[in-house]
Order: C-alpha cells, then structure tokens, then sequence
C-alpha cells in the first residue's frame, strides 16, 4: 500500500506546495483508489496532484475526516475534476456541492474491501483503519476525538501497526508506544517530542512524502 501526501503545512517535494491543511492519497493494487480530505483550498491540492501525476479521474472514494476548512475545503474543487467519486462524510458534515454520492457516516462501516471507517466519533470526526499484512493502518485527518480513542476504535479491525495524520495537541505519548510507524503531519502540536521519544518509528510528513506499508 501506498500512501502520498498530497497537502500537508510543510514540504517534502520540492514544487509543491505547503499550506494549512491535510490530504493524502491511499493507494493498493486490490482496492479503489482513495483520497483521504482535501485540504483547504482547492487550487493546491490539485497543482500537488499535478506535479506528483495524480490525476483526478484515477480516485474513486473521497473520505472526508470532518468538517473544518481545512479538510474539506478543497473538496469542490476536486468535484468539478471528478464529480463521479463517492463521497463518505462524517453525518455533521454539510452537503458537499457537486458530489453526486454522498454517503453519510454514523457507526463504523466498511468503505471497500479491508478499508473500514471508525465512524463518527465524539460527533466530529472519522479515521480510516486499513487492514494490510502488517494489521491496521490508521489515517487521521485532526484526531479532535482524541488519539486514543482513535486507535481503540480502529482495534475492532485488528491490531494499529501505523498511524498517519494530523495529531493535534496530543502528549499522552505512551498511547502510541506500541505503533510500529508514527508520522505526525498537519496540526500535530508535539512532532519534536514524538520524535524525541519513538525516533525508530516516527517518519516526518510534507506534501509529497510517500509511505509504503506491505
């Protein structure tokens, strides 16, 4: 499996761009491509595909974590791209314009064969938990439920190898003391100590960073 991040605050690859925000593309050969949020403006996510040839029409699911700006911003943009995609939004989320399949989302769900949603938890928000040979890789678009409310959810799916997103203010570090590969990307408030404390499993994010997980 692959995962590229197509919109972070910092870069990676030199001629993207950064900007406030989180995306990435999940990627693997037995499943639909997937575009996990937009980031907040619709102009950047779509010259970062370009420059890392992503084309639009080769995505067939968008996850929509929540509901902020900077994760859904950039989602009309992308429709009027590929207006053919389903759209799985938390059910708090408002309709999205343009979409022409908008699954809502309560209750944990399976989006595709091995990719499940943890549902809306606390209201706001929904991580993804993809089953691979290593167990279960978690993406996370703020973590507002709380990282370890994430990961327990995500457990019903197997046991989290990974956890890739934005983190928030989360310092309860023991919590991901059992990851195998931690990259803290977007709003996560704490990178140098998670770095600091876990330096064989943290991998540093950036729009155009790409992450594979067998």
């Amino acid at each position: 499996m692959k995962i590229t991040l197509t919109y972070d605050n910092e870069v990676h690859t030199k001629g993207l761009k950064s900007d406030w925000g989180f995306s990435c593309l999940i990627e693997r050969e037995d499943m639909p491509g997937i575009l996990f949020d937009t980031g907040a403006n619709g102009s950047i996510l779509l010259h970062n595909m370009d420059k890392l040839t992503i084309d639009p029409l080769s995505i067939d699911i968008v996850v929509i974590s929540h509901a902020h700006w900077d994760h859904i911003g950039g989602l009309s943009r992308f429709l009027e791209k590929n207006s053919e995609v389903k759209v799985y939004i938390p059910a708090s989320c408002p309709q999205p314009l343009l979409a022409k399949e908008v699954i809502r989302v309560t209750d944990p769900v399976e989006i595709c064969t091995g990719v499940f949603s943890t549902g809306e938890l606390k209201g706001i928000e929904q991580s993804l938990a993809i089953k691979t040979e290593k167990d279960i890789t978690v993406i996370a678009g703020c973590s507002h439920p709380g990282v370890e409310n994430i990961l327990n959810s995500a457990s019903q799916f197997g046991k989290p190898y990974a956890l890739i997103g934005g983190l928030h203010g989360f310092n309860q570090f023991d919590v991901i003391k059992d990851l195998d590969l931690v990259c803290p990307c977007h709003c996560t408030q704490y990178k140098p100590e998670i770095r600091s404390l876990y330096p064989e499993k943290y991998v540093s994010g950036g729009a155009g960073r790409i992450i594979e997980i067998e």
